[in-house]
C-alpha cells in the first residue's frame, strides 16, 4: 500500500457530487500525499464566501476497498493544545488567573527535584513551550510498545512525576522546546481554577457554543465514532504499516476526536474573534521563534500561545497547529483574519529516520504543508 500511485489514489477519490473530482489544486495535493504511501487522506477547505470543498484519496481500511469518508472522525492529537490555550485565555480574560501566575500557585509541589521549580515557571511559559521542562521520547516507539500500552490509562500526575526525573533542558524563558508535559500541567491548572475537569470547560466554552457536534472527548474509550478510517503507523523506516486504530491516549496535550468540518469551524471562529476578546487574542498571537526539528518542518515559523505562525508563499502568514497522534496526522491552517481554513487529516503516519529531511515521514509532512499553503493562497 505504501507504493500507491497517483492513478490508484485518484481512482479511489470520493467527491461532493458523488462523481470523480475535477483535477483542481486541492485534489492534486490530496493525491500527492496518498502517492507517498499514506493509506487515507481527507482535506477540507472553506473560503471567504463560505464555500466548502473537500478532496479524499486512498482507503479507509487497507484490507477492504472502501473509500475514505470526508466526514470521517480522527484523532486530532496536538490540535487539542489550541483548545486548551483558548480556555486558559478565556479564564485570563475573566480575571480568574493571569499569564504570569506560577505553576506553584495552582498545582503546588508538582514541579520539583532535579533542578525543576514550579515557582519559576509561569502559565505563559507552559502555553508557549518556553518552560524548559524536559520532554521524554514517545513511549510507543515500536509495534511491541503499541500492543503493550494501547489500553493503558495514564494519570496526568504520573506523567508529570515521570518528567521530574529529568533536569530541565534550559532555564524557564531562555529557550524554546515543544512540550506535551506543559499542556498536561495546563489541564491540571484549568481544573484547579474551574473546579471541574478541563475537558468539561472545553465542552462548555468551545464545543457547545460553536455547535461542534462531531468533536468528542474519548476518555478511556479506545475506539472512534463511525465513520472513520483505520489508523496506521510505520514505526521504522521501510517497516510495515501497523494498524493502531484502537488507543487510549487522552490528556490535555492530545486526545480529542473530530472531523475536518468541526476543526475548520473552530480555527476560523478563533482567529475571527468569536471566542476570545481582542486583548487575549493578541496575547495568543504574540510569538517567539521555534527551532530544532519544528523549525526544519516549518521554516520561518514562530509560536504564540497554542498556535504556530507560518509564512505563506503568497505573502503574509497563516496560523496553524499540527497534530500527530499514533496512526493519525492532522494539520489545520487558517488565514490571519479567520476567513479561510484548510484542514487535512492523514490516517497513516510514515517513519522519520535519523536522516530527517530525506525520510518518507518528512516528505509526508512537507506535502501536507504544501496543501495548506496552496489552499490558503488561492484566489
Amino acid at each position: 500500500m505504501r507504493s500507491m500511485t497517483v492513478a490508484v489514489a485518484l481512482a479511489l477519490a470520493l467527491m461532493v457530487s458523488g462523481c470523480r473530482a475535477e483535477p483542481d489544486t486541492l485534489q492534486r495535493d490530496v493525491d500527492a500525499i496518498a502517492a507517498l504511501g499514506t493509506t487515507g487522506v481527507q482535506a477540507r477547505v472553506v473560503d471567504v464566501t463560505g464555500t466548502d470543498r473537500f478532496g479524499v484519496a486512498g482507503r479507509s481500511d487497507i484490507a477492504v476497498p472502501e473509500q475514505v469518508s470526508p466526514q470521517g472522525h480522527f484523532r486530532i492529537g496536538s490540535l487539542t493544545k489550541t483548545m486548551v490555550a483558548t480556555v486558559v485565555l478565556m479564564l485570563v480574560g475573566e480575571g480568574r488567573l493571569t499569564l504570569d501566575d506560577t505553576v506553584q500557585r495552582w498545582v503546588p509541589d508538582a514541579l520539583h527535584g532535579n533542578g525543576n521549580d514550579g515557582a519559576a515557571i509561569t502559565v505563559r511559559q507552559l502555553l508557549q513551550h518556553t518552560s524548559g521542562i524536559h520532554e521524554s521520547p514517545p513511549e510507543m516507539a515500536t509495534a511491541e510498545d503499541y500492543y503493550r500500552l494501547r489500553y493503558q490509562v495514564r494519570d496526568p500526575r504520573e506523567t508529570v512525576v515521570s518528567a521530574m526525573r529529568h533536569a530541565p533542558d534550559f532555564a524557564p524563558g531562555t529557550g524554546w522546546s515543544y512540550s506535551n508535559i506543559g499542556y498536561v500541567l495546563l489541564g491540571m491548572i484549568i481544573e484547579q481554577v474551574a473546579n471541574r475537569p478541563w475537558y468539561d470547560e472545553v465542552r462548555a466554552r468551545i464545543l457547545e457554543p460553536l455547535d461542534l457536534r462531531d468533536t468528542h472527548w474519548p476518555g478511556v474509550t479506545p475506539t472512534l465514532p463511525t465513520p472513520h478510517a483505520r489508523g496506521y503507523q510505520q514505526f521504522e523506516v521501510d517497516g510495515p504499516l501497523v494498524d493502531v486504530t484502537e488507543l487510549v491516549d487522552a490528556d490535555a496535550s492530545v486526545g480529542y476526536l473530530s472531523t475536518t468540518a468541526d476543526v475548520g469551524t473552530f480555527y476560523r471562529s478563533l482567529l475571527g474573534g468569536a471566542l476570545l476578546r481582542p486583548k487575549e487574542l493578541a496575547q495568543m498571537r504574540t510569538t517567539v521563534p521555534v527551532d530544532g526539528v519544528t523549525g526544519t518542518v516549518w521554516p520561518g515559523a514562530s509560536y504564540g500561545l497554542g498556535l504556530f505562525s507560518v509564512p505563506l508563499s503568497c505573502g503574509g502568514t497563516y496560523w496553524m497547529h499540527n497534530g500527530g497522534q499514533t496512526g493519525f496526522l492532522t494539520n489545520a491552517g487558517v488565514t490571519d483574519d479567520g476567513s479561510r481554513s484548510a484542514v487535512v487529516s492523514l490516517s497513516a503516519t510514515l517513519a522519520v529516520g535519523e536522516d530527517i529531511t530525506h525520510s518518507e515521514g518528512f516528505a509526508q509532512l512537507r506535502a501536507v504543508n504544501e496543501l495548506v499553503d496552496h489552499a490558503l493562497c488561492e484566489e
